[in-house]
């Protein structure tokens, strides 16, 4: 039998898989909320906050199907609707399948079809891989918090020098992907400037948003902001690739 990426039995297996998260977060809310019951919070303020979060919960998950939608033309739809369903982001499973195949002597632009062994080296990667964080956090980060409070006490200037330098460590290592075709354009390859200014063109949406919240008042564009700065930074590849491809 041919192996397919959307086969019924890997929608089975995701679909378990998110319903056990989604059965977490259900009893999660109902001992929240019987928790606020106990202790003497207003039923109608709870039912306000409950029906807000679900309202805004609406623009992540935008962000999500977006992703979903990106990774699928390679992977499928149920390995990225688990990942980015459990513990995911476009950001980590874009470069984790990409490394996955370039480890077996692929090109994440060039495959259009996986063998199963492919799918579950790229599965086996994104999954396992995701997980340092679960167990890394419990035993480093109560650390690396207190030092960073510790920090922050002696010097507040340093400790936020230190923060700033931390984030824009972690924004540096994605940066990485985005330029790491740009030296073909030196060699008449110009397919090496999609992904600079896709992220251009991005950004200035987000630059957009962040003026309608300031000078507008649209306080809902804080919510919205990134899922609509993806969409519009996905839509302006497509112009972008078909003109410089």
């Amino acid at each position: 039998m041919e192996f397919s990426v959307n086969h019924p039995v890997l929608f089975l297996l995701a679909g378990i898989i998110v319903l056990i998260v989604l059965a977490q977060s259900l009893y999660f809310l109902i001992k929240a909320w019987r928790r606020a019951r106990e202790i003497g919070m207003d039923t109608d303020k709870l039912r306000r906050v409950a029906i807000g979060t679900a309202v805004f919960t609406v623009a992540p998950a935008l962000a999500i199907v977006i992703s979903v939608i990106s990774l699928s033309k390679k992977l499928g739809i149920p390995l990225p609707w688990m990942r980015l369903s459990v513990v995911g982001a476009i950001t980590y499973e874009t470069p984790a399948a990409a490394n996955a195949l370039s480890a077996m002597g692929l090109e994440w632009a060039e495959v259009t079809k996986l063998t199963a062994t492919q799918y579950v080296t790229v599965a086996a990667v994104m999954t396992m891989g995701i997980m340092v964080g679960i167990w890394l956090v419990p035993v480093v980060g109560k650390k690396l918090i207190g030092g960073m409070i510790k920090l922050e006490k002696r010097d507040k200037k340093w400790g936020e020098i230190f923060s700033a330098s931390l984030f824009l460590g972690m924004i540096s290592a994605f940066l990485g992907y985005v330029f790491d075709d740009f030296t073909d354009v030196f060699r008449g390859d110009m397919r090496g400037l999609i992904p600079p200014l896709v992220m251009l063109v991005s950004a200035g949406m987000m630059g957009v948003c962040a003026l309608a919240l300031k000078k507008l008042g649209w306080r809902w564009m804080n919510d919205y902001a990134l899922p609509i700065s993806l969409l519009v930074g996905m839509l302006s590849a497509i112009p972008i690739t078909a003109l410089l491809a």
